[in-house]
């Protein structure tokens, strides 16, 4: 059922009059409640916002010292780098032998030892180890089963020992050593101090022999990983044929493998050879000598 709706009729004073309270009440109400519509809005935000702020993950230690982070752990190498410019330590196996003639594996490539007067009975089952500092060379060899000392050469410039009588000084890999002419001082009387020498000796340090021993070196590849090799070589290139690159050092002729990273490089160009382990880096020494530059501004 629809009630009829009844309407009263007030003049614009009266109704002024009738509406004016209502409506402040009205309007006073309306503003009470916004206000806390309001505070209710704001309390809802800050408990939303709240969470958010105290769960956010602080930045991490690494982004407040980012060079520290990408700085790599030196390496003993890296402490300690080999300076010693020509240095070589390498070990190999007995790979091919003719008379006279040694071919040996090693981790970066051939080694080829030379001799006319030793170098005749070397076995498969022994290895080759081989160091060279300056001018001077060691090349020990053991047997692989045990370690027993089979040979052990010295080479480099013969030099007296002045401390003791009957004695010359050597580079070792553990140092300079003394060693002891012992029966060998006839065959050493045709050499004078400084001369080119090379000597076997035995495990006491004695001289027992003199012989004449080349070495020539082929860097074919990157050593693999855990490999023990040093090698600091200097030189200039002497010759380029298919991917190898003849190179000329102090300790001889040196022949390179282009695959193991050596750019484009030319006849005459000084090179630098640096292998630490399994880390391969050529360099090119510039031979340039800088031009003082004139100054622009008038001498007083």
């Amino acid at each position: 059922m629809i009630h009829p709706t009844h309407t009263e009729t007030h003049s614009p004073t009266v109704r002024d009059n009738l509406q004016t309270p209502q409506m402040r009440d009205f309007s006073l109400r309306r503003l009470q409640r916004r206000v806390l519509e309001a505070l209710c809005a704001g309390v809802v935000v800050v408990t939303l916002l709240g969470p958010v702020r105290a769960e956010e993950p602080p930045a991490p230690a690494g982004m407040l010292s980012l060079p520290a982070a990408e700085t790599p752990v030196p390496t003993p190498a890296a402490v300690d780098p080999v300076t010693i410019d020509p240095f070589i330590q390498l070990q190999g196996s007995v790979w091919r032998t003719k008379a006279g003639i040694v071919f040996l594996k090693t981790p970066i490539g051939l080694l080829t030892l030379t001799s006319k007067t030793t170098l005749k009975d070397l076995k498969a089952s022994q290895e080759v180890r081989f160091w060279v500092h300056e001018r001077h060379s060691v090349v020990e060899i053991r047997k692989r089963a045990d370690g027993s000392l089979v040979h052990r050469y010295l080479s480099g410039p013969m030099t007296s020992e002045t401390d003791a009588p009957r004695t010359l000084r050597w580079w070792g890999p553990d140092g300079d050593q003394i060693v002891h002419i012992g029966t060998q001082e006839e065959r050493l009387t045709d050499y004078h101090e400084g001369d080119p020498l090379t000597v076997e000796v035995d495990d006491t340090n004695t001289i027992t022999g003199v012989h004449d021993l080349q070495y020539d070196l082929q860097v074919g590849q990157t050593p693999p990983a855990g490999a023990d090799v040093q090698v600091l070589l200097s030189g200039t290139v002497s010759k380029l044929k298919s991917n190898f690159v003849f190179v000329r050092t102090p300790v001889g002729l040196v022949m390179l493998n282009s695959k193991i990273g050596i750019p484009r490089v030319k006849v005459g160009q000084p090179l630098t050879l640096h292998i630490d382990n399994e880390h391969v880096t050529v360099t090119f020494p510039s031979t340039e000598t800088p031009t003082p530059r004139l100054s622009a501004s008038p001498i007083p």
